[in-house]
């Protein structure tokens, strides 16, 4: 990689940039360029002039993706495009970056990027038994690669870094209402002591590599099955985290679509059933944290045209409610299966 100095923003990723970012690598573009749904990062479909030669290089299009600045080291996206790697060495259908002359990860003009072939498909359709098993399959064949190692410059699923700092955060940066403070930071005590609980009760577990972030928008589904798009949060933790962002509704609706999860997923690998105590946990903390990561990008001009409901008063009502509701599911049993 080039050793220019890094960016500190967006604001130079002008389409000019984009361009001769994917030149630099040996692609020869037709000057077209689609902005893709993504607001940590962003992504690009960038149209190709003509077949390219050399491998890997005769799509008509490519998708190129352009590191945050600041958010991750070069060691830690380099772990991330070696599991995608693994996965995809072990017959995981995942979109893995393409590697030029040995090197997935490039620099241009200070911004890091990386890119991959073009795939498409539609959403899971998760209201469907078959596609349920199929991606409790599809899972454990990943956490089965996961488990062969572990992140050392990645996150680490941890009450701390996705509960009480986005709680500070909140707080000392002053995005909570005043009318609202006092209930926020009562409610956010009481709620992370019950999360503690939650972990308390399962005891021990495998901490693995996950995807990290498995819901439905990140998986693309075609004729031949699921692949994944994006390992952008891949990180370690509990095999649970990879399967109950795909549970929705009532408790029974959740039961029965783990129940469907997990019969795939035992197909390839166990999950051990102690790890169930962590689902509302997990999920609180996952309110926590999105809340205060679209804090944290509030400056970044993409966030405020992307998210308007945000940072309203209605909005940190609402969040405050679901912190309420969160607090309730977690003293209820456990989902059984």
């Amino acid at each position: 990689m080039q050793k220019n100095s890094l960016k500190l923003d967006y604001t130079d990723l002008t389409p000019e940039t984009i361009l001769s970012a994917v030149e630099s690598a040996g692609y020869e573009t037709s000057g077209r360029l689609l902005a893709l749904n993504s607001y940590e990062n962003r992504v690009y479909r960038c149209e190709l002039e003509g077949v390219q030669e050399g491998s890997k290089k005769n799509d008509t299009a490519i998708i190129t993706k352009f590191y945050r600045p600041g958010r991750w080291s070069d060691a830690a996206i380099a772990e991330e495009h070696q599991f995608a790697l693994e996965l995809l060495e072990s017959e995981i259908p995942v979109v893995a970056p393409i590697i030029i002359d040995g090197v997935s990860l490039f620099q241009h003009q200070g911004y890091r990027f990386s890119i991959y072939p073009l795939r498409g498909g539609r959403w899971p359709d998760l209201e469907s038994r078959d596609d349920l098993n199929w991606m409790g399959r599809f899972i454990a064949r990943i956490h089965n690669v996961g488990r062969t190692a572990s992140f050392e410059q990645r996150h680490q699923i941890e009450i701390k870094r996705m509960g009480f700092e986005p709680a500070a955060y909140l707080q000392e940066h002053k995005f909570i209402p005043d009318y609202l403070q006092e209930a926020y930071q009562t409610l956010t005590d009481d709620l992370l002591k019950e999360v503690q609980a939650a972990f308390d009760r399962c005891g021990s577990y495998q901490s693995i590599r996950l995807h990290g972030d498995c819901h439905r928008s990140n998986v693309l589904w075609t004729d031949d099955g699921p692949h994944f798009v994006d390992l952008d949060d891949c990180c370690n933790g509990p095999a649970i985290q990879d399967l109950w962002m795909l549970l929705s509704g009532e408790r029974q609706e959740m039961t029965e679509q783990l129940c469907d999860l997990l019969e795939g997923y035992e197909e390839f690998a166990e999950l051990d059933l102690k790890e169930l105590h962590l689902i509302e946990a997990l999920r609180s903390l996952r309110m926590m944290h999105y809340a205060a990561w679209l804090a944290k990008r509030w400056e970044d001009s993409a966030f405020p045209l992307a998210f308007p409901w945000f940072n309203t008063n209605q909005y940190w009502e609402q969040h405050v409610l679901e912190l309420r509701e969160q607090l309730s599911r977690l003293h209820e049993p456990i989902l059984v299966v």
